[in-house]
């Protein structure tokens, strides 16, 4: 393997036919990925660079491919190199949620088509959006793993010590007591970061395809709630309590024979726990990763998390995170 990954970085591009492009680098994120721009005279295209011990290229390649089959935009892959974490990519151009919010674009529209993408994704048959060893389940286990990330890492940050063995074992059996009513619902394919950071409203397209998808390479087989959560109680930014219920409502018109108590039993169940990942992640970016823009969002996502805790079936679960992250240390890290 080429250990100098700019040297790689310019071998896979030759082999590829774009060695003379120009590179400008476009974003990093909250991964070990990184992405440039590649322009020549007659097109564009997005270099991922995935260091492999840290990103699974082939995740993404593979993930890519079955969602432009079923109709939806996610980028083409036009070259690949799984052994040094690199791909080639469509370039559906920078008009990202995120952006386009900030320069004013309608805020209920923008939600609304991707609200309507979720909902034609969840009323296909399992067997479409799930064939056979497309993407792992969303397990207990791997839930168990995430929502540890708040005891693991953040709570060591803000407080004068780490839990117990016997505080984190109760911690992860009133957990577990939980997850069954997350699964409550059906089971669909799970993107997993399906937020404002990771949509694009792409030129040139109407329908559902104007709805450009990133970031899925984690993605899972899980309840149809979760990226619903991701996108409407988004850690990144505030959004107006109305809007959320009427993309809700919207959601589960568009998807008739949910149960009302089941779905939102799922939806507070997987909430919480999303939030107690979120609060781990940000914190471990800041300390492990040297990543400390992270750390403002805290307060906003023990806002979310609290209201996500209020909901009776996870009475237990607040119960222990009121006894030992009391309010007034629910706060970023220093």
């Amino acid at each position: 393997m080429i250990r100098d990954r700019t040297a790689a970085r310019t071998a896979f591009l030759a082999l590829a036919g774009w060695g003379n492009a120009t590179c400008a680098v476009l974003a990093d994120d909250a991964s070990f990925r990184k992405y440039f721009r590649l322009s020549r005279a007659d097109r564009s295209a997005v270099l991922m660079d995935a260091p492999p011990e840290h990103e699974d290229t082939a995740a993404f390649a593979r993930l890519a491919r079955h969602l432009t089959g079923l109709g939806y935009s996610a980028p083409e892959i036009l070259a690949e190199d799984h052994v040094h974490g690199f791909l080639l990519l469509e370039d559906l151009g920078d008009e990202t949620y995120t952006r386009r919010l900030a320069a004013g674009a309608d805020e209920s529209a923008l939600y609304a088509l991707a609200v309507d993408l979720l909902a034609d994704l969840h009323r296909r048959p399992a067997v479409n959006v799930l064939p056979s060893a497309l993407v792992p389940p969303y397990d207990d286990a791997c839930l168990l793993a995430e929502a540890r990330l708040l005891t693991d890492w953040y709570m060591p940050a803000v407080l004068d010590d780490a839990p117990d063995a016997d505080a984190v074992a109760d911690y992860e059996a009133r957990w577990r007591a939980a997850f069954p009513l997350a699964r409550a619902v059906p089971d669909t394919l799970v993107l997993r970061d399906f937020h404002v950071d990771n949509l694009l409203q792409v030129a040139g397209r109407t329908g559902l395809a104007a709805c450009g998808l990133l970031d899925f390479q984690d993605a899972v087989a899980g309840p149809v709630t979760y990226d619903l959560v991701s996108l409407l109680e988004d850690a990144r930014r505030d959004i107006d309590p109305a809007l959320v219920a009427a993309m809700t409502a919207r959601y589960r018109d568009a998807v008739p024979g949910l149960d009302p108590d089941a779905f939102a039993a799922s939806w507070a169940v997987l909430a919480a726990q999303r939030h107690a990942k979120v609060i781990g992640i940000f914190t471990r970016l800041s300390r492990r990763d040297g990543k400390p823009r992270y750390l403002g969002h805290i307060p906003r996502v023990w806002r979310l998390m609290e209201a996500a805790l209020a909901h009776p079936a996870l009475s237990n679960v607040r119960a222990w995170i009121d006894c030992h992250i009391p309010p007034e240390r629910r706060t970023a890290p220093p």
